[in-house]
Formats: C-alpha cells, structure tokens, sequence
C-alpha cells in the first residue's frame, strides 16, 4: 500500500507540492521506474477494486473550493508541475487538457466507453459559459480568474483559452520494462505506428492524431521519443493521446510484436535515386494493394537524425517520390501520406 500512498496529495494539506524554476524538458521521455507501478494499479483497480481506489484517488483540492483566484494557490501549483514536469504527472497519473476542442473530443469518446469520467475537473474561466457537450453531471468545475489560466496553462495569450481540464491519463497508455504479453496491447494490432526518437512535440502529437483518423491500431514509442501527454504533444493531438493505444518500450518488444502477429516491417526513407537503385520501395497505389491485408508496423524516425540503424536493417525502405527539389517533408506530413495509403481495406472502403 506505500506504493498507493504516492499517488495522492491530502486533500487538507499539500507537503508534496513545489514550484521549480527549471523549464520543461521535451527531448526524452523517461519516466521513473515508480511509473510502471503506477500503471499496473491501474489495471487492477480497473478489473478488481474500482470503487475502493476510486474513492482514494481524489482530486489534489479540498471539495469546498468552487473559485480559485489566487496564483499561489497549491492546488495551482500542483497543476503547474503537471504541465512542466512528466515524472510528476505520471507518477500522479493525471494531465492538463487546455482548450474547449480537445476537452470536447475526449469528452464525447469516453462518455460512453468508461465506467467513470476519465475527466475529472475542469478549471473555468470566470463568467464563462461552459458548452453543454462538456457540462457533465459528472464533472467537478471550479472557477478561476484569469491570473490563474494563464499560470496553468504556460502561455500569455489566453484569448481563446476559456477551460482546462484535469484529465485522468487512460489505461490504453502501457510503459514496457521487461519481456511482457505482445497480445494485450492492442486490441487491433493490424496497422501500428511506431515512432524511432520522434523529439519534437508537435510532430509526435500531430502523427498520433493522424493515427487516430485513419483508423490506425496503436502508437508504439522506441526511445528518445518526448512525453505524448506534455503541452505541446497534447495542443498538436487535439485530444488523440486519449482515443488510441500508446506503448512505449524498446526494439525487444517491436521484435515481440512482429512475431506475435506476424508482422511486416515497414519503415519510411527520404526519396532519392540512389536509394531507388538500392532497393527502396516507391510508395504508390500498386505497392499499398499489394499490402493491404497484412499486417504491419510502419516506423517513422526524426527529422534530425532519421530513422536508427537498427530501423534500417529490420524494416523494408519505403519512400514517398516527389516532383519538387525538396529533400524531405516533414516527419508528420510525410507520416500522415504514408498512413492514409496503407490504411486497411475496410477502413479504404469507408472513403
């Protein structure tokens, strides 16, 4: 139960809360080993116990408190650390959601598949009128001034920012430590994305939303990739991290994933004519026919520093041939073209 204990803050005292001054840090996600813990509670919680730990995880806010204006508030500070560090928001197991739109689409895709809201507090710009597809019975709402938004959610501009949700990460989220069951992480392991060191945000969260509209089975994450759940992920997903599964683990478990499924390796490459004479595939409609039925891994790497060597050597080459001069796209341009034409017949026959 000491592990349990970790996940709380006292909702009559906060002895865990601080406010560092270091800015956040993007270029790695590496949770601390307490995470898994946190994870695996999660699912026990979610097939054996859910109303005993239900009632333990309460809200990090003392249940009298409606309006909250001050920014020294601990409760403000708490969500601060949230935003800024992902250890603490994982070993807490909650994030910041900023926006109506992304609160709208994570609202609308769990109200009917989770026993309990997974949104478990919205924060509400005082004098605002909370849209009634987010105005749960469910969902605890606190007032707040301006001062306090705009210390939350990390930006100066908060014209369009009028709600932020305290949202629960969802137990489709896994962190892989050791050799695990290949066969409980996707529920529809027929197309996977897997990401090789993809560091920036943006382009994490815009890919993973990608595969979430085209229908895609789960994100798998090698190392070197950022934290889905920061700010910038989160802002670029527009609430995807929340719809479809995210793994995060090593080549081990890819290579697990692969023979568990029987897996073709796809990985894409930067089009030029001396990868062609080497046998670099050209993606067209013949060569994504020719694929549809099986099932695949596609593994996109940075922009920076491309795909591991370890990709290149265990995946096909794929590149995508274009009539200007440009070297490249961008890692999420060119993932969004790659995964809309490998998408599986079925979800080509709903076009």
């Amino acid at each position: 139960m000491q592990c349990l204990n970790k996940l709380f803050i006292s909702a009559t005292s906060f002895p865990v809360i601080h406010t560092p001054n270091s800015q956040p840090n993007y270029s790695s996600f590496q949770p601390k080993i307490r995470t898994q813990k946190y994870f695996r509670i999660t699912k026990a919680y979610q097939q054996e116990n859910k109303s005993e730990i239900a009632s333990k995880r309460a809200l990090h806010l003392p249940p009298n408190v409606k309006t909250i204006t001050s920014t020294s508030n601990p409760f403000v500070k708490h969500c601060v650390k949230l935003r800024q560090s992902s250890s603490y928001r994982h070993s807490h197991g909650s994030v910041l959601v900023v926006g109506v739109t992304p609160i709208r689409e994570i609202y609308i895709f769990h109200k009917t598949s989770s026993d309990r809201p997974i949104i478990e507090c919205l924060l509400v710009l005082e004098n605002y009128e909370i849209p009634e597809e987010i105005d749960g019975h469910d969902n605890r709402i606190v007032h707040v001034s301006s001062a306090v938004i705009r210390k939350i959610s990390g930006v100066e501009s908060i014209d369009s920012i009028e709600v932020i949700a305290l949202v629960r990460i969802p137990s489709t989220f896994q962190i892989l430590r050791h050799e695990e069951d290949c066969q409980t992480w996707f529920s529809f392991p027929h197309r996977i994305l897997v990401l090789d060191g993809i560091q920036d945000p943006g382009n994490l969260g815009t890919l993973i939303r990608s595969a979430t509209a085209f229908r895609w089975g789960g994100v798998f994450l090698l190392p070197g990739c950022c934290d889905p759940f920061n700010d910038k992920a989160l802002r670029a997903s527009r609430g995807a991290c929340f719809q479809i599964p995210i793994v995060s683990g090593n080549w081990e478990h890819v290579e697990n994933l692969r023979e568990g499924f029987k897996m073709k390796m796809l990985a894409g490459h930067p089009a030029s004519s001396d990868d062609l004479n080497r046998g670099v595939i050209r993606l067209d409609k013949e060569f994504a026919d020719s694929v549809v039925d099986l099932p695949m891994c596609l593994v996109l790497g940075s922009e920076g520093t491309g795909l591991s060597e370890f990709s290149k050597k265990a995946c096909e080459l794929v590149c995508i041939s274009m009539a200007g001069e440009f070297e490249s796209l961008n890692v999420s341009v060119a993932g969004g073209i790659f995964m809309y034409m490998l998408q599986s017949i079925k979800d080509k026959r709903n076009l």
